[in-house]
């Protein structure tokens, strides 16, 4: 929870899929030296809903590659999978306020239909979900659930919207105000079919649980916090200030990723780098 006395608490949340690279060192740095400049906090936490493709070397790999880079944070690191009752907690407050369904679609079903209509709403991540299982009807649905057909849960966009009230925006600090678009990803996943939720819902939960108040990340993010601020509305959740830095690219103009081991700081470690040349080359090119 937030302590009462730090009036700037910001986090780094990576997924543990992979060693950390250079993009992931620069957010890292970035939010670190802002929490020291305010006299705040930073927080680490580490995002391992996906049991699948998250493993403990990975976990034991993020804490040795901040360390190298002389960030420290304060314990015990929040481990998402260690909380699933929180995001059932919230998942639970939005299904009771009609804003979640039940959807039933696979990955084909989704593609069917959207082929099926010609043409389909885009957003920044593909497609938007057509809406298959919105309409179903109460009895459809627990039909379905009875049966033991495998689903997931969706939020109801358009009954969230008819729930807030008042300007639905947030403080970017390299933006200026933003005023929410969420249409634009449309019914996003809260719970997957294989783990009880979702980027969107645990991020969010998080956020408020450990009193977040400014969001250092890169702008590959941006258009998630479209619907984080309908989801921190709809749980009554503070909004925090975001800061969507730009993102690290490599000599060909792509993003830095965890499958090209050149850019990992454990590659970079083991080639002689310094932690302190690495943090005075990526602080200098901002963002």
């Amino acid at each position: 929870m937030k302590d009462a006395a730090v009036n700037f608490i910001t986090r780094f949340a990576p997924s543990p899929t992979g060693r950390l690279h250079k993009g992931h060192a620069y957010s890292a740095l970035l939010a670190n030296a802002r929490a020291r400049a305010e006299g705040g906090q930073f927080i680490l936490r580490i995002e391992d809903i996906d049991t699948t493709r998250c493993k403990p070397e990975f976990v034991d790999g993020i804490y040795e590659d901040l360390a190298w880079l002389g960030i420290t944070w304060p314990e015990p690191v929040r481990r998402q999978s260690e909380h699933f009752a929180d995001y059932q907690a919230a998942l639970e407050a939005l299904k009771a306020k009609g804003v979640a369904y039940p959807c039933f679609c696979t990955r084909k079903d989704i593609e069917a239909e959207i082929a099926g209509a010609g043409a389909a709403p885009h957003g920044p991540d593909g497609p938007i979900y057509p809406g298959i299982c919105r309409d179903l009807s109460a009895d459809e649905r627990e039909a379905k659930i009875a049966e033991g057909t495998p689903h997931a849960w969706r939020l109801d966009l358009a009954a969230a919207l008819a729930l807030v009230t008042g300007p639905l925006e947030w403080q970017d600090e390299l933006k200026g105000t933003i005023t929410a678009t969420p249409e634009e990803l449309g019914d996003v996943v809260l719970a997957r079919k294989d783990t009880p939720t979702s980027y969107h819902l645990s991020v969010v939960v998080d956020d408020g649980l450990q009193g977040i108040t400014h969001i250092i990340r890169g702008e590959d993010l941006f258009h998630a916090t479209h619907i984080h601020v309908v989801l921190q509305r709809l749980l009554g959740l503070a909004t925090p200030v975001y800061h969507h830095h730009g993102l690290m690219l490599d000599e060909h103009g792509q993003r830095f990723a965890k499958r090209n081991k050149s850019v990992t700081l454990e590659s970079l470690r083991e080639a002689g780098e310094s932690p302190e040349a690495l943090k005075r080359n990526l602080l200098s090119q901002g963002g």
